[in-house]
């Protein structure tokens, strides 16, 4: 293992990683279906012909904002849990409320690589921050450290006074949790007088890092770089000392897909966050995360090779309800796919004369006589609402994501 990387499959051709990870995958959607949830999610599947891109993007989406109502339907897991309840190491509550096992694999979020990068070594003492009570963020990194040979201290949230004794004491060299709460924690010692100088790096999650503050908490003696995690999955992706985007971990595989549909978009455009992991315990087959991300072209200056995204960009869920009626970024894109003259479009929600009123904004190269007709009528016969349709240039819309923009007042 060279000693800025983890281990060689950071580093591997990615023409062999994709070839490792489709030899496995038929094997893993094998194993899932196993499972009722994934049995019934995934009929009519043959595990041995998903081995490629295009195949896994014919899979059915899971979307994460269904699991709620799946796991209240068939407690208590959705039946998307391949090993028992009885036999998992430990079992979890997210908010909304949405459950997942701990399974058998030591390191099974996948933070020890994003804990590698950001400089953590066997030996060291890291102060964990994250919530160590039902949520699974603080075990998911603890994990990962355990895996690189690290002593964990079990800060948890709150009680910072005690957590500033423990650190003045434990000397802990790194840190674990957001970064609001890092700060929280230097402000306090330097009122205090409490003497935490032994953080020098950290790893953080699960809240904006702007730059200011990165910029603050570096000048104050801490290093930080940031991992973008799910539950459902562990750690997605995470920075390098490069800070050039997000490299995309080894344990699963990332799709960015157009919102509201599992259509795969170009290289660069924006577009929801599809994970697909390797767990055995309780693998996920193309899990829509809600989140907005991009892809970055090339690879990192670090050397890793693994696709890079943007982190997170917002919320893909743009469902809106226009006159009283739910429209979905879905039917928002089915119109644009029934007119092949049409690129990237946008449905524009405003308020008109007291009245919801719609736009739909739609990229065209060469507008025939009868196209803006054409498209509002299917506007009308998907939606069922009428609306409006504005035929603009080529790249006139902005690459963020948004399908559906609800530009109404508020309050």
């Amino acid at each position: 293992m060279a000693a800025e990387h983890y281990d060689a499959l950071e580093i591997r051709e990615p023409a062999a990683r994709e070839r490792d990870q489709f030899t496995a995958l038929p094997n893993l959607i094998a194993r899932a279906m196993t499972a009722p949830g994934w049995a019934a999610h995934l009929k009519g599947v043959d595990a041995k012909s998903v081995n490629s891109h295009a195949a896994l993007a014919r899979l059915p989406l899971l979307r994460k904002s269904d699991l709620g109502a799946l796991q209240k339907a068939h407690p208590p897991f959705g039946g998307f849990n391949v090993t028992p309840p009885g036999t998992a190491k430990r079992l979890f509550m997210s908010p909304g409320p949405i459950f997942e096992p701990q399974g058998t694999v030591d390191d099974f979020g996948g933070a020890a690589r994003a804990l590698f990068a950001a400089g953590f070594r066997e030996g060291d003492v890291v102060h964990n921050s994250f919530a160590h009570h039902l949520t699974p963020g603080a075990f998911i990194l603890e994990a990962g450290a355990h895996a690189l040979g690290c002593a964990t201290i079990p800060g948890g949230v709150g009680n910072t006074e005690q957590q500033l004794e423990a650190i003045a004491h434990l000397k802990p060299v790194g840190y674990i949790g957001t970064p609001d709460f890092l700060k929280i924690l230097l402000d306090t010692a330097q009122t205090s007088g409490k003497d935490i100088s032994s953080i020098k790096r950290g790893l953080v999650s699960g809240a904006a890092l702007p730059g200011s503050l990165r910029e603050e908490l570096r000048s104050r003696g801490v290093a930080v770089l940031q991992c973008y995690a799910i539950a459902e999955t562990g750690v997605i992706a995470y920075e390098s000392d490069a800070k050039e985007g997000m490299i995309v971990n080894e344990t699963l595989i990332v799709e960015i897909v157009r919102p509201g549909t599992g259509d795969p978009v170009a290289e660069g455009e924006v577009g929801e966050v599809v994970v697909t992991s390797f767990n055995p315990d309780y693998p996920m087959i193309r899990l829509a995360t809600g989140d907005l991300s991009a892809v970055m072209a090339g690879v990192s200056p670090c050397g890793r090779t693994n696709m890079r995204i943007k982190g997170w960009m917002g919320r893909a869920d743009q469902t809106t309800k226009v006159k009283g009626m739910f429209v979905h970024p879905g039917e928002i894109v089915e119109v644009g796919k029934r007119h092949p003259a049409l690129g990237r479009v946008r449905l524009r929600v405003t308020r008109e004369a007291e009245q919801d009123a719609m736009t739909l904004l739609a990229e065209c190269a060469a507008p025939t006589p009868g196209l803006a007709d054409s498209v509002a009528a299917t506007l009308q016969s998907v939606t069922k609402l009428k609306g409006a349709v504005e035929l603009v240039p080529p790249g006139s819309l902005p690459n963020d994501g948004k399908v559906i923009s609800d530009e109404r007042p508020v309050g």
